[in-house]
C-alpha cells in the first residue's frame, strides 16, 4: 500500500468496479422484504450543488441495507424541471438577443431539449463521484414516453373522476415568465411601500395599489364596525372614473387597518376575489397578461403598473380625491424565479379539486401509515393539506408536456390564437377572423399559445369534434406544473399503469412502497404531499413509509443555496481537492437532524486527514501481518487489551446499528470517528506495537478483525477508502457486498 490514500487515483476505479460487479442493482426475491429509496429528482438543465450532495445520507442508508443482505433499490432520475429550465434557456437565448417570442412552440420545444440533453449527463457524472451507489440500470427522466403516457392517464383519470377542472379564477401570474404559478411558488419580501387615502364618496378607503381602482366593483366594511353600519347597502363611488358601487358588509375586513373601509377588487386580488364571490360581485380586469394596464382611462392604459400608479396618484391630486399618503412596510409576492412582482389576474386557468385527494393523505400521517422524522414535521404537513386550495397545475410555457385537452375551432371561433406564419412573423386573432388568410395546417404547426374563454367546453382526446364532426381540433397550449409529473414518481418509475393497475411492472409490486423518502424541508408541500395524495388515489397505498427531513446547506451568512444568489458550491471542486469521501463525511458529521450546516473547507479538511488515518491503519495491519492476512499456526491467547478493544468493538456495533435504524448518522458517524481515531489507533495500536513485532497471533488476529469491522461500519460514510483498504487486505469479496457485523 502506498504511504498517502491518493483517492484522485482510486476512486474511478473503485466505482467502475462496484458497477462491473452488479452491486447496485437488487434481484428481486420474494422472501426478502426489500429497502426502497427514491433520489429526488435534480434539475437536468442544472450540475448539482453541494446541497445537492447531502444526498449523501440516502447513500448511507443504501449501503447500510444493502449489507443487512436486503434486496436495496435506489433509483435515480433526472425531472426536466418546466419552467426553471425554461427559465435558464431564456437566459441563454437573451445573451444572444434573442426571445422565446421568436421561435414557434415546435422549434423553441427542440431547442430545449437539445440543450438539456447536453448538460443531463452532469448529474449522473456527479454522482457517480460522490459514491453514489444508485441503480442506472433504472435510470428515468421525466420525459420519457412511457412516464409521460402515464402522466396522461392519471389526467384522464382525475377528469373523469370529476377532479380536475377549467376555471376563470385568480392566479398568481408572472408577467414577465409569462404563465401562472401556485401559493407555493411565489416568494415573499418585505418591503417600503405607501398607503394611499382616497376618497370615495360617503367612505374613505385605504388602498397600497391605487392604480387598481378602475377594477373596482364594491366597498366592504367589516359588519361589527359601528362606523359603518348606517352606510351598508349604500353607494360608494370610485373615484376618476365615477363609478358607482355597492358598500357590502364582510368579515373578512380587518376593521384596524386602513381607514376600515376596503375597496373590492376581484379581478387583481386573492382575498378580494372570495369576499366577491360570497357577495357575488362581479369582476373587471385592469391588467393584461402582458403586465400592461388596460380598461382604465386613456392615458393611462398601456402603461405598466409602477408608472400607472404614479400617474393615477397625479389625476387623484388634481381631483381633490387623494387624501393623504402614510408609509407602509408590508409584504409582496414576487416570482421564486425571476424575482419580478407576481400580480393577481383573473384567467381561466386547469385546477385539480384536491380536498378530496388532501383528506386521505392527512388521515394515513394521522395514522401512522407514512411517519415523519424528526417528528415536528409532520405539523406542517398536516397543517398545509388542513388548509389546501384548489390545485392550478396548468402553466402557459412550452418545455413540458401538454395538457391532452382539445378545442374546437369551429364549434368556438372567437378562441383567440397566436402563431407564427410562414414568414416568421406572430399572426394574431380568432380563428374566425384568420381562417380565410391561413389554413389551418399552417395555425396548428406555428401556433404559439391560444386564450380560450373559461367556459369553452373541450374534449380530452383528438380526432373529430363530437358535436359538428370537425377535424379543427387544436390541443391546450398550457402544459403541466413540473410537480404534476413529480408528484407521481414513485409510481411512474417502478411501473404502475394508471388504467389497469392489475398489470403493472414487477418492481412496483415488489419495490412499492418504497422504504423511506429522504428530502428536505421545504419541499414537503411541493413534493412530498403531492407523492402522499397521488400514491393514495392511484395506487391506494402510501408511496413511503418514512419521510426523513435531512440538513439544509447554508452559506456563512445562513442563506440557502442558489444559484441565483451566486453562493453554490460545486462539490466536484472540493471532491477533487480532498476526495468525495471527506465531502460525504463533513455533510454528516457533527450535524444535528433538519439542521442548517456550514460547510467549511476546514471541516473538509479534517475529514481528508481521518481518511488518510483509516488508510494508515489498514497499511498498519497489513504490514504487521506480513504478507499474509491471516495468521496461522500460532496458539491464540487474548490479553486484557485484545478483550477489552473486542468488547469496545462490540459496543460501538450496536451503537452504529441503533443510530442508523433510527436516522442519527451524525451520531453513528461520530462514534466510529472517535472509536477509529482514539480507541484504536491512539491506544490499542500503541498497545500492542511490540507484540506485533514478536507475532502475536492474538494481537495479529485482533487487529485484523477490528480493523475489518471498523472498514464495515465506515463504509456507508466513506465508501472509497474503506473499499481501498479492504481490498489491499487481500478480500476477495468487495466491501460494498459484505454483510453488516453482529453485535
Amino acid at each position: 500500500m502506498d504511504k498517502r490514500f491518493e483517492p484522485q487515483e482510486v476512486e474511478k476505479g473503485i466505482y467502475e468496479k462496484w458497477e462491473c460487479a452488479g452491486a447496485f442493482t437488487p434481484k428481486i426475491d420474494p422472501k426478502k422484504k426489500p429497502f426502497t429509496i427514491i433520489l429526488p429528482l435534480p434539475n437536468a438543465s442544472d450540475p448539482m450543488h453541494i446541497g445537492h450532495a447531502v444526498f449523501a445520507i440516502e447513500d448511507i442508508m443504501v449501503r447500510y441495507h444493502r449489507m443487512l443482505g436486503e434486496p436495496t433499490l435506489w433509483l435515480p432520475g433526472a425531472d426536466h424541471a418546466g419552467i426553471e429550465t425554461q427559465y435558464v434557456f431564456e437566459r441563454h437565448l437573451a445573451e444572444k438577443g434573442q426571445s422565446r417570442f421568436d421561435f414557434d412552440r415546435q422549434t423553441l420545444y427542440q431547442m430545449i431539449w437539445d440543450f438539456v440533453e447536453k448538460n443531463r449527463k452532469i448529474n449522473q457524472y456527479q454522482m457517480k463521484k460522490l459514491g453514489f451507489s444508485l441503480d442506472w440500470t433504472r435510470y428515468h427522466y421525466s420525459l420519457e414516453p412511457e412516464i409521460v403516457e402515464q402522466v396522461m392517464a392519471t389526467f384522464r383519470k382525475l377528469y373523469r373522476d370529476g377532479f380536475i377542472y377549467r376555471g376563470n379564477k385568480i392566479v398568481n401570474y408572472c408577467t414577465h415568465c409569462g404563465t401562472a404559478f401556485s401559493d407555493l411558488e411565489v416568494s415573499y419580501v418585505e418591503r417600503e411601500d405607501s398607503l394611499y387615502f382616497l376618497d370615495y364618496g360617503p367612505v374613505q378607503i385605504a388602498t397600497t395599489r391605487p392604480e387598481t381602482i378602475f377594477a373596482d366593483v364594491a366597498v366592504a366594511v367589516n359588519p361589527k364596525d359601528k362606523r359603518f353600519k348606517r352606510l351598508i347597502g349604500q353607494k360608494a363611488v370610485v373615484p376618476l372614473i365615477k363609478r358607482e358601487v355597492p358598500i357590502v358588509a364582510d368579515s373578512a375586513v380587518e376593521m384596524d387597518f386602513g381607514t376600515g373601509a376596503l375597496k373590492i377588487t376581484p379581478g387583481h386580488d386573492a382575498a378580494d376575489f372570495e369576499i366577491g364571490q360570497r357577495q357575488k360581485l362581479s369582476s373587471v380586469s385592469c391588467i393584461g397578461q402582458d403586465g400592461k394596464m388596460l380598461n382604465c382611462l386613456p392615458e393611462i392604459d398601456g402603461l405598466y403598473p409602477k408608472e400607472a400608479r404614479e400617474k393615477t396618484v397625479e389625476l387623484l391630486r388634481r381631483e381633490k380625491k387623494l387624501l393623504k399618503v402614510e408609509p407602509l412596510e408590508h409584504t409582496v409576492g414576487v416570482c421564486y424565479r425571476c424575482k419580478n412582482l407576481i400580480e393577481p389576474l383573473l384567467a381561466p386557468q386547469w385546477f385539480i379539486r384536491i380536498k378530496p385527494l388532501a383528506d386521505p393523505a392527512i388521515a394515513a400521517a394521522k395514522k401512522g401509515r407514512t411517519k415523519f422524522f424528526p417528528a415536528r414535521f409532520k405539523k406542517l404537513y398536516l397543517d398545509w393539506l388542513g388548509n389546501i386550495r384548489d390545485w392550478p397545475f396548468s402553466r402557459q410555457i412550452v418545455w413540458g408536456p401538454r395538457i391532452p385537452a382539445w378545442y374546437c375551432l369551429d364549434c368556438h371561433g372567437d378562441i383567440k390564437l397566436a402563431f407564427l406564419d410562414k414568414n416568421g412573423k406572430v399572426a394574431l386573432g380568432t380563428y374566425g377572423e384568420l381562417k380565410g388568410r391561413y389554413t389551418f395546417a399552417e395555425i396548428e404547426n406555428g401556433l404559439q399559445s391560444l386564450a380560450a374563454p373559461a367556459g369553452v367546453d373541450f374534449v380530452i382526446q383528438g380526432g373529430r369534434c363530437p358535436k359538428c364532426g370537425s377535424k379543427h381540433l387544436i390541443q391546450e397550449t398550457d402544459t403541466f406544473d413540473t410537480w404534476f409529473l413529480s408528484g407521481q414518481w414513485p409510481l411512474t418509475t417502478l411501473g404502475f399503469n394508471v388504467e389497469h393497475p392489475e398489470k403493472s411492472a414487477e418492481d412496483f409490486r415488489y419495490f412499492y412502497p418504497t422504504s423511506v423518502l429522504d428530502t428536505l424541508w421545504d419541499i414537503i408541500f411541493f413534493w412530498v404531499g403531492r407523492m402522499m395524495m397521488f400514491g393514495l388515489y392511484l395506487a391506494g397505498d402510501v408511496p413511503f413509509r418514512w419521510v426523513h427531513l435531512h440538513a439544509r446547506v447554508v452559506d456563512k451568512k445562513g442563506q440557502k443555496m442558489s444559484k441565483s444568489k451566486g453562493n453554490v458550491i460545486d462539490p466536484l471542486v472540493i471532491s477533487e481537492k480532498y476526495g468525495a469521501d471527506a465531502l460525504r463525511m463533513a455533510l454528516v458529521f457533527g450535524v444535528a437532524p433538519a439542521s442548517d450546516i456550514v460547510v467549511s473547507e476546514e471541516k473538509v479538511r479534517a475529514m481528508r486527514n481521518f481518511a488518510n488515518k483509516v488508510w494508515n491503519i489498514g497499511r498498519f495491519t497489513k504490514m504487521s501481518l506480513g504478507q499474509k492476512t491471516k495468521s496461522k499456526g500460532k496458539k491464540m491467547e487474548l490479553r486484557p487489551e485484545d478483550r477489552r478493544i473486542i468488547k469496545e468493538l462490540g459496543q460501538l456495533v450496536k451503537e452504529v446499528t441503533e443510530s442508523l435504524d433510527s436516522f442519527y448518522f451524525s451520531r453513528a458517524a461520530e462514534a466510529i470517528y472517535q472509536f477509529v481515531w482514539h480507541r484504536l489507533a491512539d491506544v490499542y495500536i500503541e498497545e500492542i506495537k511490540d507484540r506485533l513485532r514478536g507475532g502475536d497471533p492474538a494481537a495479529q488476529e485482533t487487529l485484523l478483525t477490528v480493523t475489518k469491522t471498523c472498514l464495515k461500519l465506515l463504509h456507508p460514510f466513506m465508501p472509497f477508502v474503506t473499499e481501498a483498504v479492504w481490498e489491499n487486505l487481500d478480500e476477495e469479496e468487495l466491501l460494498i457486498t459484505s454483510l453488516w457485523p453482529k453485535s
